[in-house]
């Protein structure tokens, strides 16, 4: 959520007023975390202007925008505990992040990734990084609802076939492939390097080629560096997407197979097929995964309460008074116990983060009561940049939940 800072007039300290720096009052502190008066403050503002999106006006606007609020907060605790969780776990979405924001960016049809984030600071009224970030988190938070929770829900396949027939009209799909690249870049470089560079292309299409682990060689090797963070995994394509030459080729290959070294305006692009899909109706087993998620979800809704409640017992969890957790966990003592803190009730970021890192490393050592466990968090994740593919190849559409930018 968009961190917005709160300046608090510091009116009984007139005689340090030139000393006053710009703080955030803390709602909550959630392990290595906090959630600020601002954040929550910034989540009623969205919510109203959602709520009123949605033709919402006069007391039932009213009504929904203080249910939302009411919830603000648990929803924030929520977030931020499957976020840390998912580091915990090791869990990496940055490739989900580039292929969304690419997509987003080939629906907008802007072409230029300066161009495109300046429309995205200016429709979702964040900057670009600050947006790229919630993305992250989002996806960080569904992934681990679907490894720790969603697993456990099976559904009959009898019901699955079912659904399958009841809506085939929404699995069909346009002819599509699913790419991983390598870019060996020759920009600035000399006919000489240029050839080096061509010479590396070969042989890495050869060591592929030979079953070496395509990911391992984007690691090491890829010069795109926004792609390579995710495995060098790029948005889906459709024919025309790219140009004639590159599409005869990637369209006449299959899953699995390498293509490359293709000459492209940054250098040299190898690609591996990850997925291909014909134009035509999907089957049953290309859509079984997304259609057991469709059924799962209203079952899921309770066992996602259960655990994120389990996560609260684990955590160091400490909100201010004046603030509700309407997620609270039965038990769960979440005073503010450090007195100390309280005075002054506001203070910098990196203040209240040392102190709360500082706590935590001691916590650690301490099991939780009436448990074995430890309480572990995590510090929040520094956000990348740039979201198209440095190749130069253009990408898919918009993301879940989000509107495509619009020049």
């Amino acid at each position: 959520m968009l961190r917005s800072l709160v300046v608090l007039m510091a009116a009984a300290l007139p005689a340090v007023a030139q000393n006053t720096r710009v703080v955030e009052e803390i709602a909550a502190k959630v392990n290595g975390d906090i959630i600020t008066r601002g954040e929550l403050e910034q989540t009623r503002r969205e919510s109203e202007q959602q709520r009123r999106a949605e033709g919402l006006t006069g007391a039932r606007l009213a009504d929904a925008v203080r249910q939302d609020a009411a919830d603000a907060l648990r929803n924030q605790i929520d977030q931020l505990l499957l976020v840390q969780k998912g580091k915990d776990l090791g869990i990496s979405v940055d490739g989900d992040v580039t292929r969304e924001l690419a997509e987003m960016q080939v629906a907008s049809k802007i072409t230029d990734p300066d161009k495109f984030q300046a429309a995205v600071r200016q429709q979702y009224g964040m900057s670009f990084e600050e947006f790229r970030d919630q993305m992250k988190r989002n996806y960080l938070a569904q992934r681990v609802i679907s490894q720790e929770v969603g697993y456990r829900i099976q559904i009959p396949e009898a019901e699955l076939q079912k659904y399958y027939e009841e809506h085939k009209s929404e699995f069909v799909r346009k002819e599509q492939v699913f790419l991983s690249e390598i870019l060996i870049s020759t920009e600035g470089k000399t006919p000489e390097q240029a050839a080096t560079a061509e010479e590396k292309a070969k042989l890495l299409v050869a060591r592929a080629k030979k079953g070496e682990k395509f990911s391992d060689l984007v690691r090491d090797n890829s010069d795109d560096q926004e792609t390579a963070r995710g495995g060098g995994v790029l948005p889906p394509y459709q024919r025309g997407m790219m140009e004639k030459s590159w599409d005869d080729q990637v369209f006449a290959a299959h899953k699995g197979d390498i293509v490359g070294p293709l000459k492209g305006p940054l250098g040299f692009v190898i690609l591996r097929v990850d997925e291909r899909y014909e134009a035509g109706q999907a089957t049953f087993e290309e859509v079984r995964n997304e259609i057991q998620d469709r059924m799962a979800r209203p079952i899921m809704q309770p066992k996602i309460r259960e655990y994120l409640t389990v996560l609260r017992q684990e955590a160091f969890l400490e909100i201010k008074e004046g603030y509700v957790d309407s997620g609270q966990a039965p038990g769960k003592d979440t005073r503010w116990h450090d007195v100390a803190q309280l005075k002054p009730q506001t203070i910098t970021k990196e203040e209240v983060a040392a102190r709360t890192k500082q706590h935590k490393r001691f916590m650690n050592l301490v099991p939780i009561p009436g448990t074995e466990k430890p309480i572990v968090g995590t510090a929040p994740a520094t956000p990348a940049a740039k979201p198209a593919s440095a190749s130069g190849v253009a990408s898919g559409s918009g993301p879940e939940g989000a509107a495509p930018v619009k020049q």
